[in-house]
């Protein structure tokens, strides 16, 4: 008995130091955890692994998205990570995945990647359709955007594509990544 009081007294002595103590940690946790994310969520990372770079990085060098007149450029966090911390989280969990699949070696060369390339584009497509595509209104704005600016075929094309109820992704595929060989007429929304 006289041990268990000794405790609780050495632990109502402590207690500020211990609350203290797992206090820093939690910062520290959060701070590691914030700094993971961050890190994970550049374009950096993204290309470390030779089948993003040798891939698709290198399709993405040739569109608008990565060189255009007015030197903005949107990187591969723009277009596949969420901005919403909650969404992000969500993103990052589903990103173990591939992850996996680095390891298993699954698109580990150009032609696993090619042989992959239709069902990887369709779930991306399907993800943005799924969310509105929330990661192109990053940029995009469609309150922001003066439709009698755009070209004849792009007012036309917007003006149609908003009264049907369609997003970004439905006419815009292949705007940063080559279209996969193999696609069908169900894969393109535009018509």
């Amino acid at each position: 008995m006289n041990d268990t009081n000794g405790f609780w007294t050495l632990l109502r002595q402590t207690r500020w130091i211990i609350m203290a103590t797992f206090f820093i940690l939690g910062i520290l946790f959060w701070g590691g955890f914030h700094w993971a994310l961050e890190v994970t969520n550049t374009e950096t990372f993204c290309i470390s692994c030779h089948e993003m770079e040798e891939n698709v990085y290198r399709e993405y060098q040739n569109t608008i998205h990565y060189s255009n007149r007015t030197g903005v450029r949107a990187t591969c966090p723009d277009c596949h990570v969420p901005r919403e911390w909650q969404h992000k989280i969500v993103r990052k969990i589903q990103a173990s995945n591939e992850v996996l699949h680095k390891i298993l070696g699954s698109i580990d060369t150009p032609a696993k990647f090619e042989g992959k390339r239709l069902e990887l584009a369709r779930n991306v497509w399907k993800a943005m359709k799924n969310t509105d595509s929330r990661e192109c209104r990053n940029c995009h704005n469609f309150d922001s955007m003066d439709f009698t600016k755009q070209g004849r075929r792009g007012f036309d094309n917007h003006e149609r594509g908003f009264a049907k109820g369609n997003t970004c992704i439905d006419c815009h595929k292949g705007i940063a990544h080559r279209l996969p060989h193999g696609m069908t007429e169900s894969d393109d929304t535009r018509k």
